[in-house]
C-alpha cells in the first residue's frame, strides 16, 4: 500500500515514510491509493488487539504482521481493559460507544498509545538514526494523549500547544501537569485554530527544515494530519459492530449509522474508511456544535472559515479549520490540484471555497450534517440522564442530539468522546446543579450528585502539581520550535 499526497498525487511513499514525515512538504495529507476490503467473517471473534492488527495490516503494508500483533496487545490488550471499544444500549434503536476508558479518559487514546510504537517502528523501517521533534496543536483531549504516549521516548521530543482559556479546566491540568523529561506545554493566544495554524506554518518553513537537517532533526505530527494517528481510529466502528452483533442487537449485514461528534472531522473520516471497507455502515452522521462550520458546509457546499467563533462547552469541537474533510475532498474529487486550490482558498484573505452541485451530492450521499447549540446540548444532556439514567459530557450530547434530529430507520451509534468528569463544571450546569471554581471541586460534587465512579487519572490530578506555565502567540511557535 503507498500513500500520497491530498495536494500533489504523484508522490508515492510508503506508509511508514508516510507516517515519519507527517504532512507533506506542500501541506498536504497523506492518504491511501486505495481502500482494502475485508469481510465480516474473517472478523468474527478476534479480540480487540487482534482485530486492530488485522485491520491495521491491510494499510501498514511495510509493517510486520509480528510487530501489529505485539504492539496492539501491548496497546490495547490491559490499558482499556474488558471496557475497550464498549458498546452500550441507550434505548431502543439508540446505542453509544464509549470511548474513554482509556489512559486519559478520551477516544484520542485508541490512536495515541499506538501511534508513538508506529512511529518508532517507521524510524526503524526507514533506517533513521535521528532525532525527531512532535509539535502537536491540540483544543483539549489530543494533547494530553499524545504526552501520555510519547512520554520518555527516547530520540523523542514532543511540544503541545493548547488554546489559552480554549480547553476545560481539567483538559489543561492534565496537561500542564503532565510527567516526562522530554515534554512541553504551551498556552497559545487565540482558539484552536491559531495554534493549528501556527503548528501547520512551522511544519513548511524551508527555513527551519534546513536548520533541522543540519541537526540530523526531523519533524513529525501527533494530530490527525498525520496518518498514524487516523488508522487506529478506523478499528473501533469494526468493533463496534461486531458487537452490536454478538449482543443480537442487530443482524450481521444490516446496516447502521454512527453520529459523530467532530471538529477537526478526523473522527468521522476513519468511519468513512471503514465503509469503503466493507462495514455495513449506513450514514455518517457530523454532528457540529454552535462552531457549525461542517454543517454549513454540508447543506450549501460552502466552507466559509471567516464567521464568528463560539467558545463552548464541547471545546474539542470549537474549531472553524476542519484539517481533515481535505481527505475526503480528495476521495470524492479524485483531483489532487483541485483540492489544493481549494486549501489555498481557505488559507487567503476570504477564508473559504466552494465545491461543485455534483461533489456536495457525492458527499451527502455517505454523509448527514446536524449542530446543536448550547442550549440544546445542556437540554439533552440532562434529559439523557434523567429518562435513561446515562450520563454523556458536553461532546456526546450533542452528537445524542443531532441523532434525533436527524434520526433514519437503521439503529444508530453515538460515539462518546470523553469521559463526563473531563467536564464536570458543564455537566452539573446540564443538570441544574451549580458549578465551583474549582474542577476538583465539581469532580466531587458531580459524583456525589450521579454516583458514577470518577476514573483514577482524573481522582489523581488533585495530587499533581503544574509543571508547565508559558503562554505565547501563535507566530511564537516557530522559536518554541527551534529551541527544543
Amino acid at each position: 500500500m503507498k500513500y500520497y499526497s491530498t495536494r500533489d498525487d504523484s508522490l508515492r511513499l510508503t506508509a511508514s515514510a508516510a507516517i515519519l514525515q507527517g504532512i507533506s512538504s506542500e501541506g498536504g495529507l497523506f492518504v491511501p491509493e486505495e481502500f482494502p476490503r475485508i469481510e465480516l467473517s474473517e472478523l468474527k471473534g478476534l479480540t480487540y488487539p487482534a482485530l486492530a492488527a488485522k485491520i491495521l495490516g491491510l494499510y501498514l503494508t511495510d509493517y510486520s504482521a509480528e510487530f501489529l500483533a505485539h504492539a496492539t496487545e501491548t496497546c490495547y490488550g490491559t490499558a482499556f481493559g474488558e471496557e475497550v471499544a464498549k458498546t452500550v444500549k441507550v434505548h431502543e434503536g439508540l446505542y453509544s460507544l464509549e470511548l474513554w476508558h482509556g489512559p486519559t479518559c478520551a477516544f484520542k487514546d485508541y490512536a495515541l498509545q499506538l501511534m508513538p510504537h508506529l512511529l518508532v517502528e517507521a524510524k526503524r523501517i526507514q533506517k533513521d538514526e535521528s532525532r525527531t521533534l512532535i509539535l502537536v496543536a491540540t483544543s483539549g483531549d489530543t494533547g494530553k494523549a499524545a504526552l501520555e504516549g510519547y512520554k520518555n521516548l527516547p530520540g523523542i521530543e514532543i511540544a503541545v500547544f493548547y488554546p489559552e482559556s480554549g480547553t476545560s479546566e481539567t483538559q489543561r491540568l492534565q496537561m500542564v501537569t503532565q510527567e516526562g523529561n522530554n515534554v512541553h506545554v504551551y498556552a497559545v493566544k487565540g482558539n484552536f485554530d491559531d495554534a493549528q495554524t501556527g503548528v501547520k506554518r512551522v511544519f513548511t518553513n524551508k527555513e527551519f527544515a534546513a536548520e533541522l537537517a543540519q541537526k540530523n532533526c526531523h519533524l513529525t505530527s501527533a494530530n490527525s494530519i498525520n496518518w498514524g494517528r487516523l488508522a487506529p481510529q478506523i478499528v473501533y466502528y469494526f468493533a463496534s459492530y461486531l458487537s452490536l452483533v454478538a449482543q443480537g442487537e442487530i443482524k450481521e449485514g444490516e446496516p447502521v449509522d454512527f453520529c459523530v461528534p467532530t471538529g477537526n472531522f478526523g473522527d468521522i473520516l476513519a468511519g468513512y474508511y471503514a465503509k469503503r471497507m466493507g462495514l455495513p455502515v449506513g450514514r455518517l452522521v457530523c454532528a457540529s456544535n454552535s462552531n457549525r462550520i461542517l454543517t454549513d458546509f454540508g447543506e450549501s457546499g460552502v466552507y466559509d472559515a471567516a464567521r464568528e467563533f463560539y467558545k463552548t462547552s464541547s471545546p474539542s469541537m470549537d474549531i472553524l479549520v476542519s484539517s481533515n474533510l481535505e481527505r475526503l475532498l480528495l476521495h470524492k474529487s479524485q483531483d489532487a490540484q483541485f483540492v489544493a486550490k481549494l486549501m489555498t482558498s481557505l488559507a487567503g484573505e476570504e477564508k473559504k471555497y466552494e465545491i461543485p452541485e455534483e461533489l456536495k451530492q457525492s458527499i451527502l450521499e455517505d454523509f448527514a450534517f446536524g449542530a446543536c447549540d448550547e442550549v440544546a446540548c445542556f437540554a439533552k444532556l440532562a434529559e439523557t440522564y434523567k429518562s435513561h439514567s446515562y450520563l454523556a459530557d458536553p461532546h456526546t450530547a450533542v452528537a445524542l442530539e443531532v441523532a434525533a434530529t436527524q434520526q433514519g430507520s437503521a439503529p444508530c451509534v453515538v460515539l462518546s468522546t470523553a469521559n463526563p468528569y473531563k467536564f464536570s463544571a458543564a455537566v452539573l450546569k446540564a443538570l441544574g446543579e451549580s458549578a465551583e471554581l474549582s474542577d476538583m471541586a465539581n469532580i466531587a460534587a458531580l459524583h456525589a450528585l450521579t454516583g458514577a465512579a470518577v476514573p483514577a487519572p482524573l481522582a489523581e490530578l488533585s495530587h499533581k502539581t503544574a509543571r508547565f506555565g508559558e503562554t505565547i502567540r501563535p507566530e511564537e511557535i516557530l522559536r518554541v520550535a527551534r529551541s527544543l
